[in-house]
């Protein structure tokens, strides 16, 4: 009992590393709840077991569409390296403050495959607990990032894309765009050896200009429990709608699979080969890029006009 008082009056005494703790003085809680609650709102009876609802992912498929056509003007190719059926790891680079990058590979895989099938992107905390945005990316399929998750999805024969960098890939600086961050431990190919599913390596092109960071500000946004705030050309000057991506041109190529079936499950534990692949596939998805940012025919605004 004595030493919880002395506790609470250290606490008391603490001086707080920013002198407004957002996070008890304004009701974010509440608030959040009530943005976590309006994006449930229509929810339907079938749901998977990880929260996918058909009707959601009709209702935002007009979005999805617009953003891809219209917008970021997507050109996908390499399609043909999906499987029509059976599990698949897509491995991809990541880039931009929100998650357009996973949307957008989730869309061209169910608008241009001929198979149209569905792909469940792994969704960093980061992203996955925000109000609004976390529920509506788990309800169009988007999972929480975890290793059991992308099991379990892929022994149900489930296309499941992944981006390795994670945080380190959506927090990059424009002076670092397009150099694919670490690969942390290659969970992914641990993931991939224990289903038996190929990975397909994805290269995506538009997401650095669709959302240019600048800089961020860390010291703010830990006070109301994010790592880090955007700065971009557009945010936070012109408040919430400085989120709104740039119309930058996209590419989205998939790659040949890479099978490692003939490994076995075993070799999940072989830390050097683990690292020879993960280094393998991340080098061949930088190499893709590269070619890629090669196809733009603008040398004036090469990532808007293509």
């Amino acid at each position: 009992a004595e030493m919880r008082e002395l506790e609470r009056r250290v606490e008391q005494q603490r001086t707080p590393v920013f002198p407004i703790d957002l996070r008890k003085r304004l009701p974010l809680e509440g608030v959040w709840r009530r943005w976590r609650a309006l994006a449930m709102w229509g929810r339907s009876d079938v749901v998977d077991d990880f929260g996918r609802d058909p009707r959601a992912t009709a209702r935002w498929e007009w979005l999805f569409e617009f953003l891809y056509s219209k917008w970021f003007r997507v050109q996908a190719s390499g399609l043909e390296h999906i499987p029509a059926k059976g599990r698949a790891l897509l491995v991809a680079n990541h880039a931009g403050t929100l998650p357009y990058d996973s949307a957008m590979v989730m869309h061209a895989v169910r608008r241009d495959h001929p198979a149209r099938r569905d792909v469940r992107p792994l969704v960093e905390d980061t992203v996955f607990h925000l109000p609004f945005l976390g529920p509506i990316m788990n309800r169009i399929g988007g999972v929480r990032a975890d290793p059991e998750n992308a099991e379990r999805l892929l022994l149900k024969d489930e296309l499941v894309a992944v981006f390795p960098e994670g945080e380190k890939g959506m927090g990059k600086l424009w002076k670092d765009r397009y150099r694919l961050q670490r690969f942390g431990r290659g969970g992914f190919v641990k993931l991939a050896l224990r289903t038996g599913a190929p990975i397909i390596p994805v290269a995506v092109v538009g997401a650095e200009e669709a959302a240019p960071m600048l800089g961020k500000v860390t010291w703010f946004a830990k006070n109301i429990g994010i790592p880090w705030i955007p700065v971009t050309p557009t945010f936070p000057w012109l408040g919430p709608a400085g989120l709104l991506p740039l119309p930058s041109k996209w590419f989205v190529q998939f790659g040949a699979p890479l099978d490692l079936g003939n490994a076995g499950p075993a070799a999940a534990e072989d830390r050097l080969f683990v690292n020879r692949i993960a280094d393998q596939i991340r080098t061949q998805i930088q190499s893709m890029i590269e070619g890629l940012l090669g196809k733009r025919r603008s040398p004036l605004f090469p990532a808007f006009l293509g």
